[in-house]
């Protein structure tokens, strides 16, 4: 079984070849990417980087500045909108597409289905959002099958609170946006980020409205309490619209702030979807360490390991944080640690090579050779961290911040050049791309990590800390043993260190002693190791890197 390896797109972005890259630039006048721009060749590519998912972020229709109407679609009111592209957190219509996308509009569905059938052609499944907690202001499905009402078609909007209500009401308030007059919603509806109020500030979701799945969070009594029996509206229309995608050959969803809705609804949902789909896959947006395994236990495969795994490997790249953390971390969620997400960057976090992060996209190579081939886990990587791209433009709604916008029509150069001009590509952005490929190619085509064990050495090698780390992988193949010693090296120069390996590894894993030839997955070269119990041999590590030795 391969490890999963999911290569994020930002779809909008992705395939734009328009580098005009004005600030707060329209449709116009900097372009998007479309469905088409993902072709046989550039998914080819894709797929030989290393990965066999790949997450299309931002596919379903959401608020957007650009008029649609022509094509019957409903404009959305601006002072409701994030950025002239809009937020794909803001969605207004969960049955449809969006229209940027589409090469002809009018058949932007069947260009999303042969997208997702060209996918799989070239041997990726597909990832795509599901966004459960809030959406867009002014949502209204045009797309819905037919017998399916929209979400607050029969709301009681004199209550603040219904089980069976889709939304919150604020009673007898009209809305007030922060960013502007002109848009009418009276009574005001809960902002997406449990802003119970009818005046968001500006630093609230205000162009999103909370969906209601039952809990009361302000109840006569002071405080929240749950409401599912009888199975409350919002689950139902919900867990249609799962079914929905999963109908079109979607493989797996991303569900976009998993623990801002109950477990109880996920534990219902899950059950569904997965009774009539029984390969597809939930991976949750978790940040709670607390809740990790209520998530699990309510039907997800996978939960994003950020504020253990990603902020550790984060800090010791940027020389905060000693690489004996790395063990702390694993040990705290070593019961589901197969069910946790590494990442380096997706499109809320900084990129690496940005002056808010590490500056240099080879200074995280360490982090990503111990996220790829430490565990059998999943690995998420985000268009462009393969070449280096330091997100470090101003594209308008979004600023300066280190991030790519998900907000603004932009085209991300190393992108460009990477997949549709690779001619442009410098000689710095092909070796990390070379790097990138070599790792990840490793972390699922090698039985010793795809399905291996693995042991921690940092117990009997303190000496490591705080710049190197090191760990062992072990597989049985046809009775033999295959294993691996990976080794990394957080310093700006190489290191040779001595690495210790307990009697206790050799016969947990089935190593044999003696000389033994071992070949470096990274590099090429080969080396003998003198492999004895409770014995050390030295190993060089380059600057900024690691050494992946197989014997």
């Amino acid at each position: 079984m391969d490890k999963i390896i999911i290569y994020q797109v930002f779809t909008r972005l992705f395939g734009n070849k328009n580098t005009t890259n004005k600030e707060n630039g329209s449709l116009a006048e900097n372009g998007t990417g479309k469905f088409a721009d993902f072709d046989t060749k550039t998914l080819k590519r894709i797929k030989s980087l290393g990965a066999n998912y790949i997450w299309y972020t931002g596919v379903i229709r959401h608020a957007t500045a650009t008029d649609y109407s022509s094509f019957g679609i409903p404009r959305q009111h601006p002072s409701v909108v994030k950025g002239n592209a809009g937020s794909p957190y803001a969605i207004c219509d969960y049955y449809d597409v969006d229209p940027d996308l589409a090469t002809d509009v009018a058949k932007r569905m069947e260009e999303w289905e042969s997208l997702i059938d060209r996918s799989h052609k070239a041997g990726l499944k597909v990832v795509m959002d599901f966004v459960p907690n809030h959406v867009a202001r002014q949502y209204r499905s045009i797309a819905k099958p037919a017998g399916v009402q929209d979400l607050g078609f029969d709301d009681n909007t004199h209550w603040h609170f219904s089980p069976q209500n889709n939304f919150y009401y604020c009673v007898d308030e009209d809305f007030v946006s922060p960013n502007g007059e002109g848009y009418v919603e009276s009574p005001a509806r809960a902002t997406g980020n449990d802003a119970f109020t009818s005046r968001p500030s500006i630093n609230d979701w205000y162009e999103t409205v909370k969906l209601n799945y039952g809990i009361d969070y302000n109840d006569w009594s002071g405080h929240a309490s749950e409401h599912f029996s009888p199975v409350p509206s919002t689950w139902l229309k919900m867990t249609e619209i799962l079914l929905f995608w999963a109908g079109k050959g979607v493989d797996a969803f991303r569900c976009d702030m998993a623990e801002m809705v109950p477990c109880a609804f996920w534990h219902y949902a899950s059950q569904k979807l997965k009774e009539a789909y029984p390969q597809i896959l939930l991976i949750g947006e978790v940040y709670n360490p607390a809740q990790y395994r209520n998530y699990l236990a309510a039907g997800f495969d996978y939960l994003y390991d950020k504020v253990g795994m990603y902020d550790t490997l984060r800090a010791i790249t940027c020389d905060q944080c000693s690489t004996a953390a790395i063990t702390q971390q694993w040990q705290t969620v070593d019961d589901i640690r197969d069910h946790m997400l590494y990442f380096l960057e997706n499109h809320d976090e900084q990129r690496i090579a940005s002056d808010f992060f590490a500056g240099n996209a080879q200074k995280a190579i360490p982090a990503l050779i111990i996220s790829a081939l430490l565990y059998k886990n999943p690995l998420m990587i985000y268009a462009g961290q393969e070449f280096g791209e330091k997100g470090m433009d101003k594209e308008g709604f979004s600023g300066k911040d280190g991030r790519t916008t998900i907000f603004d029509y932009w085209c991300v150069d190393s992108l460009r050049r990477g997949y549709y001009d690779r001619r442009k590509l410098t000689s710095i952005e092909k070796s990390l791309e070379a790097e990138y490929q070599k790792v990840l190619n490793i972390a699922n085509k090698d039985k010793a990590v795809s399905e291996g064990l693995s042991y921690d050495l940092m117990y009997v090698n303190p000496q490591l800390a705080p710049d190197q780390y090191a760990f062992l992988r072990s597989t049985q193949v046809k009775g033999k043993t295959q294993a691996m010693l990976v080794a990394v090296n957080f310093c700006d120069y190489d290191q040779a260190v001595d690495i210790h390996i307990p009697a206790h590894a050799f016969d947990y894993l089935s190593l044999a002693e003696g000389e033994i030839e071992a070949v470096d997955l990274l590099s090429g070269n080969k080396t003998i190791l003198n492999l004895k119990k409770d014995s050390a041999f030295t190993v060089t590590l380059p600057a900024n890197g690691g050494v992946a030795l197989k014997f």
